[in-house]
């Protein structure tokens, strides 16, 4: 049990290094307009919505391990996609 708690919180630690890296690169892309700057800006709300339901899919019984898995899979897409745009 202790190992899965150690687990989830590494990983919940991770998602958040891992989410303020996006959020340097999404800002530096708002910064530096063009047409890629809506775009991310819808995606970036699209994203949030998407990411709201994962309240619920928590509060219908999904393991906070499978929410946090899937977070950081679509932390790490962007990562990957805002750092070759630059």
């Amino acid at each position: 049990m202790l190992v899965l708690w150690w687990k989830l919180s590494s990983d919940m630690a991770f998602a958040g290094m891992e989410a303020q890296r996006v959020i340097g690169l999404r800002m530096m892309k708002l910064v530096q307009g063009g047409p890629g700057a809506p775009r991310e800006v819808q995606r970036m709300v699209a994203e949030k919505i998407s990411a709201s339901a994962e309240t619920v899919a928590l509060a219908s019984g999904r393991s906070p391990a499978a929410v946090v898995r899937r977070t950081r899979t679509i932390i790490r897409a962007n990562k990957m996609r805002l750092s070759k745009s630059r």
